[in-house]
């Protein structure tokens, strides 16, 4: 399974929205069955301006903190994630 967008609403972005839906998005594969979940999330460089859209895959920390590990970095600002589920 993969996380591939969070959408939330103009007026209700930067109150931690995402940290929840990462959250939620954890429960429900663990819930449902799921072996793994993976998100390729953005990390955007310091300093650096953040183009239109770029973070609709979520940021790096958010999936760190739903329990998420770093597997590997295609690029400076790509990293794929990864949650392993016992079975």
């Amino acid at each position: 399974m993969g996380v591939t967008c969070f959408v939330v609403r103009k007026g209700y972005r930067r109150r931690r929205i995402s940290y929840a839906l990462a959250a939620a998005t954890v429960d429900f594969a663990r819930t449902n069955g799921a072996r793994a979940l993976e998100a390729y999330p953005m990390e955007p460089e310091p300093g650096k301006e953040i183009i239109w859209g770029e973070l609709y895959v979520g940021a790096r920390q958010i999936f760190a903190a739903a329990g998420f590990t770093e597997v590997s970095r295609p690029s400076l600002r790509r990293a794929v994630m990864r949650i392993d589920f016992a079975s």
